[in-house]
């Protein structure tokens, strides 16, 4: 099941990768023409001249934010699915397991299932022994590990929504500086070379903002989603523990772990010497 949701990983990320270098290559081609006649000079694509004018520095820098960008929104949407985290058929499969008092094959089938809930089964199972309350809390502390490390992922999306502002600020300042430099040689001003400074300015600034403003929508996105699988995956792991716990009283049976729940009764003690035993009938 891992080896199959890892090569569904990498092959939707390659497929995003494909088709995001196809689209910018199909678009270097695509000119406007203009409807008039001989004069009429071809103008390239909007989308061209702004990639072509972030140069050679900010527009890969930037190209790498954006693929940066995919593959961590394709691994969280991958991860994050209710499907992942609580298996359809699970809940059912695992009460009718302990309600038959097969509590050593409940906690194989948590121990072998790799889900958010059946790692959080397991933790808390592992302690069932020595009471709820120490179930619970070592379910809690799986479940705020797995939370711990969505959270350490989704927070790169929100690294670069930050920095994607702050690369276009970069990119602005640049594209002014090469404005001005040409105004600065002295004689009558080019204005082919001061619109190309104020161009790389303002589509640097664009592609910034163009991959800040996704980044922006999926950290609040996903930390929302993970709030709600985790709170979830945690009620219905609680109320599992506490179906099991109750059933293993009631039967008097052995934990998973191998432990007993109850020692040996002990024998009866036979008659003899500081033995008390009552009279014999008159």
């Amino acid at each position: 099941m891992v080896e199959s949701v890892s090569r569904r990983r990498w092959v939707i990320s390659v497929a995003g990768l494909v088709a995001l270098f196809v689209l910018m290559v199909l678009a270097g081609p695509v000119m406007a023409q203009e409807p008039a006649g001989e004069a009429a000079a071809p103008q390239k694509n909007i989308f061209v001249h702004i990639i072509e004018s972030a140069g050679w520095v900010f527009g890969p820098l930037l190209f790498l934010m954006s693929i940066f960008l995919i593959v961590l929104v394709v691994l969280l949407m991958l991860d994050l699915r209710m499907s992942v985290a609580i298996p359809p058929g699970f809940v059912d499969e695992f009460i009718d397991t302990v309600n038959k008092r097969r509590f050593k094959e409940a906690f194989d089938m948590a121990r072998n299932d790799t889900s958010f809930l059946g790692r959080v089964l397991t933790a808390g199972m592992s302690r069932l022994q020595y009471g709820i309350e120490d179930a619970r809390d070592a379910a809690q502390n799986m479940l705020d590990s797995i939370r711990s490390g969505k959270e350490q992922i989704n927070n790169y999306t929100a690294v670069i929504g930050t920095l994607g502002p702050l690369v276009g600020l970069v990119g602005t300042v640049f594209g002014m500086i090469k404005a001005f430099q040409s105004l600065a040689t002295g004689g009558p001003p080019n204005p082919a070379r001061l619109s190309e400074g104020v161009a790389a300015a303002l589509s640097i600034t664009f592609l910034g903002i163009a991959v800040s403003v996704p980044a922006i929508f999926f950290n609040a996105f996903f930390r929302n989603r993970i709030t709600k699988v985790s709170m979830d995956t945690g009620h219905i792991a609680d109320d599992l523990l506490t179906q099991m716990y109750h059933n293993s009283k009631k039967a008097g049976a052995t934990p998973p772990t191998g432990a007993t729940t109850s020692g040996p009764t002990p024998p009866a003690a036979a008659p003899g010497r500081g033995t008390v035993t009552s009279p014999p009938p008159a």
